[in-house]
């Protein structure tokens, strides 16, 4: 077991999907897995080991922030070798041509976080999603017939905002949407030569004040879970 996580190696499979919140690892677990285990419950952050189409997924929670979200794919990558690491979350949409409920591909993640000093580099890092993950969520958005929107998303270390307009020159620069985890995620795994993907659905929206009402969340978020779940058996 490492600090954060109580299985043991045997019990991890290689491809993890990474939801924030806890309990959606559960609901993915108990409605997409087959003879799913629960693994890991320190700190209720659950992680779950099942079966996909016959092929061994694990589902971890991870947190909100890129602080937390950095803990438990650094464990998974160092401690449990995991190789594919798959975001599934929610994301805040600061785009007109985005609606609430769409679905992100996130090709690449910019962020206003100083997460990046612990490479130690000597200029600014471009975190990006791995092209075998993005290419094999892209095929399974269409066999499922599931439109998706890819493009830059912006990592942000604070939810509450001072500045009204703080999105806007994000915006500007063609970012589609505001979240607190992929940048993390994407630096983590190029470290470490693993692959990461970020596949988010839009649950708010900045500019219209929309928002995906809670009945609707768990069939809209079932699109994205679908997604990243053949993209970890392809």
């Amino acid at each position: 077991m490492s600090n954060h996580i109580s299985a043991s190696k045997n019990q991890m499979a290689e491809s993890v999907l990474l939801p924030g919140d806890p309990l959606r690892a559960k609901f993915i677990a108990e409605n997409f897995l087959e003879s799913a285990v629960c693994y890991n419950e320190i700190r209720g952050m659950y992680g779950f080991t099942g079966r996909y189409k016959g092929t061994p997924v694990s589902v971890q929670g991870t947190g909100m922030g890129m602080p937390s979200i950095g803990i438990y794919t650094w464990e998974l990558i160092k401690e449990y070798d995991v190789q594919n690491l798959i975001r599934v979350g929610t994301a805040g949409a600061i785009r007109e041509d985005l609606k609430v409920r769409d679905t992100i591909l996130a090709i690449a993640a910019s962020t206003d976080s100083n997460y990046a000093h612990i490479y130690d580099l000597r200029g600014q890092y471009a975190p990006s999603a791995s092209w075998e993950l993005l290419i094999k969520a892209h095929e399974a958005s269409k066999e499922l017939d599931i439109p998706v929107r890819a493009g830059n998303v912006v990592t942000c270390d604070v939810f509450y905002e001072i500045a009204e307009d703080w999105w806007q020159r994000w915006a500007k620069l063609g970012v589609l949407a505001v979240e607190m985890e992929a940048a993390a995620l994407y630096m983590n795994a190029a470290h470490s030569g693993v692959n990461a993907l970020a596949i988010l659905t839009v649950s708010n929206h900045i500019i219209t004040d929309e928002e995906v009402p809670a009945e609707d969340r768990e069939k809209t978020f079932s699109d994205m879970i679908k997604i990243a779940l053949e993209t970890a058996v392809a």
